[in-house]
């Protein structure tokens, strides 16, 4: 099953801040991983407290943070950062 990988709008600003090896880096896995897999959450990891019901993706010092939708079959790219920041 393929999935949709959305982005809200804050999460494009946040990317576009990045350097452009950082950038491809990002949507590549995304389109290449997430929504490619049958189950994102196996390539992720469950957030707590605060951020409960959100998954994160590591891709080198970056994180993802996204909301996966299953009745939609949608990936929500919500925030994009650097690892010391993007919890915050």
């Amino acid at each position: 099953m393929a999935w949709r990988v959305e982005w809200e709008d804050k999460a494009v600003k946040e990317l576009k801040k990045l350097d452009a090896r950082a950038q491809r880096n990002i949507v590549g896995y995304l389109r290449e991983k997430i929504a490619t897999e049958d189950d994102p959450r196996r390539l992720g990891d469950p957030l707590r407290k605060d951020l409960k019901g959100l998954w994160k993706y590591r891709i080198g010092d970056y994180r993802i943070i996204c909301s996966i939708e299953e009745k939609s079959v949608v990936v929500l790219v919500v925030r994009v950062g650097h690892r010391r920041s993007v919890y915050k």
